[in-house]
């Protein structure tokens, strides 16, 4: 299995708009069966940082996921509220509970 966890920082007091962007994200992804988890936390020490914790079968149904028209939709929808790209890490899940 394929994960990503990415850090996404959104301008000051837009990440709320971020998050609730982000969970829409969240429940189009779910639908698709290649994609396991896409959890978005809100940083407790941070109040402009969202982290995005993704497991999915491999990195071609991650890479497949961002040409679907909604979920492009969604990310044009968030870079406007986003101060600066998204920094994060590639990772082979090794297993784990839930996984």
């Amino acid at each position: 299995m394929y994960a990503m966890c990415g850090k996404l920082i959104a301008k000051p007091n837009q990440r709320g708009q971020l998050v609730e962007i982000l969970l829409r994200a969240a429940q189009t992804v779910g639908q698709l069966p290649s994609c396991h988890l896409y959890a978005v936390n809100e940083d407790l020490a941070d109040e402009v940082t969202v982290w995005v914790m993704e497991i999915w079968d491999d990195k071609e149904a991650h890479d497949a996921s961002l040409k679907d028209e909604r979920v492009r939709a969604l990310i044009a929808e968030a870079m406007p509220l986003m101060g600066g790209a998204p920094s994060g890490a590639e990772l082979k899940v090794a297993g784990g509970h839930g996984v």
